[in-house]
């Protein structure tokens, strides 16, 4: 990351907690830590590297406020620009449903409510950056938000007792992806294996890896709709060049499972998008890459980036169970 200049802002995001769970390093075999970016204070970790992008905008002096599209990342930006004392105009996709729609509302923001995707919502915000002329705050694909995610990795570094022996994510466009690269990079722990979870039907980054080029989905039709980019950015791909990305894909059912069970296990409840790497804990998937030898086996402590997002509630995830089937 740059040095900050004299006097720039203090970062929007938290220091948050790194806690062992006890269920899942049962279920795993080995320490698992948890990186609580749930407790941010937009609900996710999308805060650390929009944020700073927004910080950016402020900096620049620019008179035209900041668009931003999705969920939790225009929750963040939401949040940002209120402090920042910043309008915002936010474009959702249908799939957020209202609560993010309330909650963006409740944080001063501007909603339009555009298209099915976030692809969708994506191309009506360039659209009005271009016809406006605003300053257009991307949810994963920029440099500033890839800095700004960074942080995460130096905070497990002042937290951690020792180098982690894998790191699990969900990949949605990949910016957290990419920041944690970039961190890993920073720390120096580019030997550190990321194991990259998705949801079957928001897969984009396991087409894109398994082609080894960009892949569009047809639709996004997994109900973890938080990972649901068509296309990865361009540099999630160039990071499994640089760093021991693997890929794993999990069923919704699996990921919904797991949300389930976190909440019994931890007492905490967060989206589908963040069901996917606690699916791939709880099923078994990290001792099965261990057989294939794309693990270390023993195995050091696992860290689990637990992402959050703010568009889960009891009865949201009752509606979940019921249209898979799982009730």
């Amino acid at each position: 990351m740059a040095a900050q200049p004299a006097g720039r802002q203090k970062p929007f995001h938290i220091i948050s907690p790194v806690l062992e769970s006890l269920p899942l390093s049962k279920a795993v075999g080995t320490k698992v830590f948890m990186k609580l970016e749930n407790v941010q204070p937009s609900g996710s970790f999308k805060i650390r590297g929009i944020g700073h992008q927004c910080q950016d905008v402020r900096g620049r002096a620019l008179p035209d406020p900041p668009l931003s599209t999705g969920g939790n990342a225009g929750l963040a930006a939401a949040y940002a620009a209120r402090e920042l004392g910043l309008p915002i105009t936010v474009v959702v996709p249908s799939s957020s449903g209202p609560t993010a729609v309330r909650k963006l509302q409740e944080l001063g923001a501007t909603v339009e409510v555009y298209g099915k995707v976030w692809d969708d919502a994506n191309r009506r915000a360039q659209e009005l950056a271009k016809t406006e002329g605003w300053v257009s705050i991307h949810p994963f694909d920029h440099p500033l938000v890839w800095e700004g995610h960074a942080s995460l990795v130096r905070e497990l570094k002042d937290s951690l007792e020792a180098k982690p022996g894998a790191i699990v994510v969900a990949v949605g466009g990949g910016g957290l992806l990419a920041g944690v690269v970039a961190g890993l990079h920073q720390v120096g722990w580019q030997d550190v294996p990321i194991i990259a979870a998705e949801t079957q039907g928001a897969h984009s980054f396991h087409e894109a890896l398994k082609a080894g080029r960009l892949v569009t989905l047809p639709d996004i039709t997994s109900v973890a709709t938080c990972l649901g980019a068509k296309t990865v950015a361009a540099r999630a791909l160039e990071c499994a060049q640089e760093c021991q990305v693997i890929s794993q894909v999990v069923e919704d059912t699996e990921a919904v499972r797991a949300v389930e069970q976190f909440l019994d296990d931890e007492r905490m409840l967060v989206e589908t998008a963040c069901g996917a790497p606690l699916a791939v804990l709880y099923s078994g998937r990290l001792q099965r890459l261990q057989r294939e030898g794309r693990l270390r086996t023993p195995l050091g402590p696992v860290v689990l980036v637990v992402c959050g997002g703010s568009n889960i509630h009891m009865a949201q995830l009752r509606a979940l169970k019921n249209q898979l089937g799982m009730e």
